[in-house]
């Protein structure tokens, strides 16, 4: 039995439903807005790719190795994000290979779709920890994480290649679990001022 299944999550404004080929023109109209594709530190697909990555996220869901979401907000598809790198027995999970399309980054939505798979993990799937790994240069992924509450636990040295070619660092971070009620107060006091 997995530990981790496909679940639809749902907040006020942000719903997180398990990904399907049924979303891939909503994807692409999604991954269109801002070109995210171009960022040479990223891996976000291009709207060719798109049918490719949904079939290889779900590829790793049956290998039991990740479980992808569809980020909804205001009724429309807006990104993707996955639990990633499952770890069964040490109830350890990454959140991850997330991207929004443009006009919606520096929103609410990464906070309340945050929360909403911390919660799930902390509260339903009771991990111990939650993992974060962004590039070193995203400048922007690593604010956000922070903005989380999780913590640098180090540097990953020359340990990605970029499809350029170049190789770089990743910055890895993580929130346990006697810290969540601390964040979780901090996550939700945040959307309350946003929300206001």
């Amino acid at each position: 039995m997995n530990w981790i299944s496909p679940v639809t999550l749902t907040d006020k404004y942000v719903t997180l439903v398990p990904l399907s080929l049924d979303h891939l023109d909503d994807l692409i109209e999604a991954v269109k807005d801002g070109e995210l594709w171009n960022l040479w530190y990223t891996k976000v697909p291009h709207p060719d790719n798109m049918e490719t990555e949904i079939k290889r996220r779900l590829h790793l869901q049956e290998m039991s190795t990740m479980v992808p979401f569809v980020v909804i907000a205001n009724n429309k598809v807006v990104g993707m994000t996955t639990y990633d790198h499952i770890e069964k027995n040490a109830k350890r999970v990454e959140i991850g290979y997330t991207w929004y399309s443009k006009s919606i980054q520096k929103s609410s939505v990464n906070t309340e779709s945050k929360l909403l798979l911390l919660t799930h993990a902390f509260e339903n799937l009771k991990a111990i920890s939650i993992t974060f790994w962004t590039s070193s240069y995203n400048h922007t992924s690593r604010k956000a994480i922070e903005r989380l509450g999780a913590k640098l636990d180090g540097v990953l040295r020359n340990h990605r290649v970029f499809k350029n070619g170049l190789i770089g660092d990743t910055y890895t971070y993580s929130i346990i679990d006697s810290e969540w009620p601390v964040v979780k107060f901090n996550l939700n006091y945040k959307l309350d001022i946003y929300n206001k």
